[in-house]
């Protein structure tokens, strides 16, 4: 089987897509308002017709990608192109500044390419090792397991529960449409023909991520530009460039930021901005003498660039295996490899065993290529900061409309994405977060035919999923889990009464 993995891996297809995917990441990545999630959402509808292994290793990799894409932003412009790279910023910005923006950017290569090795070894070690575990798991199992990923996702998805609640069942019920496939009775087609078929799940995805994105920046408007110009990308000082004792110093910063950001991004609901401030603050706690945090210090930019790019390839884990996306993009992508007929889950790695195991070291074959590609075509990655915004907008809402209609060859998808747009942007008024909605999407029908396969094993009855052992202890977490919320929000709310109370005090 390792012989198959590998030829199936290093054919020449595949390794021309990952480098694609890379680039592509890494290009929306230093886009400011851009991200990786966007991405992949506009490329999946093209890589239809690609074998399902190259397909998914294009789109992991734009993930990978657009993590790093996001610190040259932050460092040459003070912008962070991902939330991801906020923390990056701190000392990237400041040591540009000095005259040193390639020894920074450098910096934030190194550690990027160092954490994504570590998650995407802790992908390939761990991922398999759960999903034996989960084999166990029967419709009961996974009807809750279900459930789990939707209140997990809803509930750490902006800063209402309730709303994320909201979304995740407007998002079930728009799984709803279309035939039902035990009864056969048509559900909430309104007569129309085309909609037998359901939603297409690619149409509303590009409405509800691609769509309203654009939109949203067609209303905020930019001066010309995606961004402010960037500063040239050429040695300011005679010490501009990253140097092997750089390297030492920073090995055990970007050691523990690697394994943090491992072990924080296998936890759904987190993500690489936790890892990388969490690592930060415990560098800059621990900083010897002569290390100035803040005014450009190597370990700085190694901290949070290693643990946020920890963090990607590991947030895969719970999606993989569980069918739980710990994040917008792990939903995304547990989309993707969905459509490709990879369905996420425990029975992933039993029924498409060397499909998947290609892919996981695809994923740590990727990290090598994000070096050498952020080794030697920054300059072009710089570049694309000035790209005007009207170009980049309008081009980019081309291409959605042309990957909608390549979904099916219809133009009735087209107009699907452009409702869920316009639906997407006004739900977004009303603070209503978008990865429930597409989540509830994707895991509804799946909870539906589990539910009802559940309750057909024991003749309608409903406490089959407390005679099982795993389902109880899902939904004993599921319960610690929305208390603990509930409480964290009321925690926040009374933090923020008080301090308005401060701030009218002093007013």
């Amino acid at each position: 089987m390792i012989t198959e993995i590998f030829q199936n891996l290093f054919t020449v297809g595949n390794l021309i897509f990952i480098n694609i995917g890379m680039f592509i990441g890494i290009i929306f990545g230093a886009v400011p308002g851009m991200n990786g999630n966007l991405a992949i959402t506009i490329c999946l509808p093209f890589t239809f017709q690609l074998d399902s292994v190259a397909a998914l290793l294009m789109l992991t990799s734009i993930y990978f990608g657009s993590m790093f894409g996001g610190s040259i932003t932050a460092i040459l412009i003070k912008t962070p192109g991902t939330g991801a790279a906020t923390a990056t910023l701190l000392d990237g910005a400041p040591m540009a500044e000095k005259g040193q923006p390639r020894r920074a950017l450098d910096s934030a290569l190194v550690a990027s390419t160092f954490g994504g090795v570590v998650s995407a070894i802790a992908l390939l070690v761990f991922a398999p090792q759960l999903g034996a575990l989960a084999m166990k798991f029967g419709s009961p199992e996974y009807f809750i397991l279900a459930l789990f990923g939707l209140s997990v996702i809803s509930s750490v998805s902006g800063d209402s529960k309730l709303k994320g609640l909201i979304a995740a069942c407007l998002g079930v019920l728009l799984g709803t449409v279309g035939i039902d496939s035990v009864s056969g009775v048509p559900r909430f087609t309104f007569n129309n023909m085309t909609l037998f078929n359901g939603l297409k799940m690619m149409a509303c995805m590009l409405g509800l991520f691609a769509i309203f994105r654009m939109l949203e920046r067609i209303k905020r408007g930019a001066a010309g530009k995606t961004g402010k110009t960037a500063q040239e990308l050429k040695s300011a000082s005679a010490d501009d460039r990253y140097s092997f004792s750089d390297f030492k110093r920073s090995i055990g910063t970007m050691s523990l930021g690697s394994v943090l950001g491992a072990l924080v991004g296998a936890i759904p609901g987190t993500g690489g901005a936790v890892a990388s401030y969490l690592t930060y603050n415990i560098a800059k706690n621990h900083a010897k003498p002569g290390e100035e945090f803040g005014k450009g210090e190597v370990k700085g930019i190694a901290a949070p660039e290693s643990a946020n790019n920890g963090a990607t390839a590991a947030s895969l884990i719970p999606m993989l295996t569980l069918g739980i996306p710990g994040s917008a993009v792990a939903a995304t992508l547990m989309g993707a490899f969905q459509m490709h007929g990879l369905a996420s889950g425990p029975k992933l790695f039993e029924d498409h065993t060397v499909a998947v195991y290609t892919i996981l070291l695809g994923c740590l074959i990727a990290q090598f290529f994000m070096f050498l590609q952020g080794k030697y075509l920054m300059k072009i990655f710089v570049k694309i900061t000035n790209v005007p915004f009207r170009l980049l907008t309008s081009s980019l809402i081309v291409i959605c409309c042309a990957g909608a209609y390549a979904i099916a060859n219809r133009s009735f998808d087209v107009k699907v994405m452009i409702i869920m747009g316009i639906a997407g942007y006004f739900l977004n008024k009303l603070e209503l977060p978008m990865v429930p909605m597409v989540l509830g999407l994707i895991l509804g029908p799946t909870a539906e035919s589990y539910l009802r396969n559940s309750l057909s094993i024991d003749n309608g009855n409903w406490l089959i999923f407390f005679k099982r052992p795993i389902c109880v202890v899902f939904m004993i977490l599921l319960a610690v889990l929305l208390v603990a919320l509930a409480q964290g929000e009321k925690k926040q709310k009374q933090r923020e009464a008080e301090s308005n109370k401060k701030d009218a005090a002093v007013a």
